[in-house]
């Protein structure tokens, strides 16, 4: 937004779309609005990945952009530009200025058909800004709604969809930030939510003595239907809880610490780098690495201080802390963090990451992360070489 805010000055203040004035009038975008700011202070204030902010006003959700330039649209004397175009002495300066000006009208009004249709599917969502009320909206799905709800001149495919929301995001009533591309989850996306809200209900029912013991994938998928509405195959939870990196039953009411401890993680990725550059950011926090399960964690028979042990009944081979995660993590993969043990498990790519963010004291997280492993395991993880 910073490059597009950018280049609408740019055209606006050159020659060339002066010399178009004759054939062109400067508006706004058919029912947009823009935040009212002091003159003064937007020349000051760059512009930003926020695309806007939704308001609540008379019972309706509106929708105010954060700059004029992203509302702006151009309206043409089509006539008298092509009989201007026509002549052969037509500047081709003036040409590429116009070509701009009509990219620029492209871009804002698909972005402004999208957004209003948005606040349209999501109304739940936006107002509460509860995970629970987002419904399942894919692009193309969203795509095929403009094509036929609304008058626009522009294509709106999925992919050039995908294009112009990559990188945006907009300001709830609640004044949390979200990505626009968030609000276009897949049917899988949702049901993830669902699945991650029961399970972590279940630890409050069960402090309350409402619950003897952790919930099976069938009592979950029978809540979700009963109280939510949503149909799910017990197959289909337990896939959903595989990739939330959630244990069974059984070895939640095992695990229940640990499982504890490690709320608010992302869920598992591939340790690749193309999920490095995507997904991880360089910034501070705790992280913890899984190995396959195809053999035991650290090897037959390997000694810990005080036991011996044979077997492993988690695929968690190493936690660890920095100030970069991104960083720390592809030293990690590239097997230059001197922890040769650990390498061995990545090496084979199928090694997965999650990992919390923590903006200061991520070593003490990462100790008491570390205390309650080993006092729901019974030893601390294979790669672990000494104690935080």
């Amino acid at each position: 937004m910073r490059t597009f805010d950018r280049q609408v000055t740019q055209v606006e203040s050159s020659a060339e779309f002066t010399s178009l004035h004759p054939w062109m009038s400067v508006d706004r975008l058919a029912g947009a609005r823009v935040v009212a700011h002091d003159a003064a202070n937007i020349l000051k204030t760059p512009a930003s990945p926020i695309l806007g902010e939704i308001r609540e006003e008379g019972g309706s959700l509106i929708f105010l952009y954060h700059r004029a330039s992203y509302a702006r649209e151009y309206r043409f004397d089509e006539e008298g530009i092509k009989r201007r175009m026509s002549r052969p002495n037509f500047p081709a300066e003036q040409a590429s200025a116009l070509h701009r000006l009509r990219l620029i009208n492209t871009r804002n009004r698909l972005t402004h058909a999208l957004i209003q249709t948005v606040l349209a599917a999501q109304t739940a969502y936006l107002r509460s800004g509860q995970a629970l009320a987002l419904l399942p909206l894919t692009q193309a799905a969203i795509a095929a709604r403009l094509r036929s709800e609304s008058n626009l001149s522009v294509v709106a495919d999925p992919g050039r969809i995908s294009r112009l929301v990559r990188g945006l995001s907009i300001i709830l009533p609640n004044g949390k930030v979200v990505r626009l591309n968030t609000l276009f989850p897949k049917p899988r996306q949702v049901h993830c939510q669902f699945v991650d809200h029961v399970i972590k209900v279940e630890k409050t029912w069960m402090a309350a003595g409402g619950l003897r013991e952790p919930l099976s994938d069938k009592a979950i998928a029978e809540i979700l239907g009963r109280e939510y509405g949503v149909r799910l195959l017990r197959r289909t939870v337990a896939n959903i809880r595989h990739d939330l990196a959630i244990p069974d039953c059984r070895s939640r009411s095992q695990r229940m610490n640990y499982l504890a401890a490690t709320e608010g993680f992302s869920a598992l990725v591939p340790l690749t780098p193309q999920t490095l550059r995507a997904v991880v950011p360089a910034d501070p926090g705790v992280y913890e690495i899984r190995a396959s399960l195809a053999s035991p964690l650290g090897g037959e028979g390997q000694e810990w201080p005080g036991e011996r042990v044979s077997t492993v009944s988690h695929s968690v081979v190493y936690i660890g802390s920095a100030g970069d995660l991104r960083k720390r993590l592809g030293d990690h993969l590239r097997g230059s963090s001197d922890n040769a043990v650990l390498y061995r498990h990545i090496a084979d790519g199928a090694a997965r990451v999650r990992f919390r963010l923590i903006s200061d004291g991520w070593r003490l997280v990462e100790r008491e992360l570390y205390r309650v492993f080993c006092e729901t395991f019974g030893a601390p993880p294979p790669c672990n070489r000494m104690s935080p």
